[in-house]
């Protein structure tokens, strides 16, 4: 068990959970030392007020050089908020949507509501309330970039991970840019990474966005085979799942278990969907 060769004790409440998230966030840190993969660009730190809430979301910002204006990118992680792995990955993701001319926008919904460090990830009634609030999350960043000067109102795309991908479901479903929105364009793409399909609630969504999904036939987490059934209307919609990946596929970490779930790297379909995100991105922008 990892929390033992990490030399940890599990246990029960918020002890637990405290070991748990400091395994979690040790074993992520010691992964990334020893792969020697370099430190990512932390891009300029802002604020952005949550609707109906006195919380400011933590978001790092980076962009291409020039005036602009330049499509858009949200980016969401999952339940375990900006543990060292996924703020790793999410800044290396960053730097490469930049270096292809768009604006990033990495976005922290759980740090400044003091949800970080994995607690989210061990409670069905949390993950649902943060698939909810993280909505909103999403559409309030979608209003934030399309005020600055230098962004394409009408091309900001989102990318979530596990939690946040089950955001960004929702995000793309019809209706959400009315409900979450402040009357501005909605997403103009989405993608999903490995997210909980049944966050919808059912099988034939009605899409208001292009939405792409990625998931791994392995994931013992959030099983891909809802995603497989989706018939989408409204708008277009790809399943691709990926037949040697777990959850958290997109992650510089050795599969292990995380809360008793096999999580862990898979090169091949992270360089894919990868690949496969620029070029949806670059449709959706020319058909648009």
């Amino acid at each position: 068990m990892i929390l033992r060769r990490l030399g940890l004790r599990p246990g029960n409440g918020r002890r637990g959970i405290a070991w748990r998230s400091a395994a979690a966030l040790g074993l992520s840190a010691s992964l990334m030392h020893a792969s020697g993969a370099p430190a990512q660009s932390r891009g300029d730190l802002v604020r952005i007020a949550a609707s109906g809430s006195a919380v400011s979301l933590n978001a790092e910002l980076v962009r291409p050089a020039g005036p602009g204006r330049f499509p858009a990118v949200i980016l969401m992680h999952g339940c375990g908020g900006w543990q060292p792995a996924v703020l790793h990955a999410l800044r290396q993701l960053a730097r490469e949507l930049r270096d292809q001319g768009h604006v990033v926008l990495n976005l922290d919904s759980f740090g400044p509501r003091g949800l970080d460090g994995g607690v989210v990830c061990e409670s069905f009634e949390r993950l649902r309330e943060a698939r909810e609030f993280r909505t909103q999350d999403a559409f309030d960043a979608l209003a934030h970039l399309q005020g600055l000067d230098f962004v394409d109102p009408a091309r900001v795309f989102l990318i979530g991970q596990s939690n946040g991908g089950s955001v960004a479901l929702k995000a793309a479903e019809a209706g959400a840019s009315r409900r979450y929105g402040r009357g501005g364009p909605g997403f103009r793409g989405v993608v999903a990474y490995y997210p909980w399909c049944d966050a919808l609630g059912t099988s034939r969504p009605a899409l208001e966005a292009p939405l792409v999904i990625f998931g791994g036939a392995r994931d013992d987490w959030v099983p891909p085979d809802g995603c497989r059934r989706f018939r989408a209307s409204g708008a277009a919609l790809e399943v691709r799942i990926y037949p040697r990946a777990a959850h958290s596929f997109d992650l510089l970490a050795p599969e292990h278990r995380y809360l008793g779930k096999l999580v862990g790297y898979d090169r091949e379909a992270t360089e894919d969907s990868r690949r496969r995100i620029l070029d949806f991105f670059r449709t959706a922008i020319r058909e648009g």
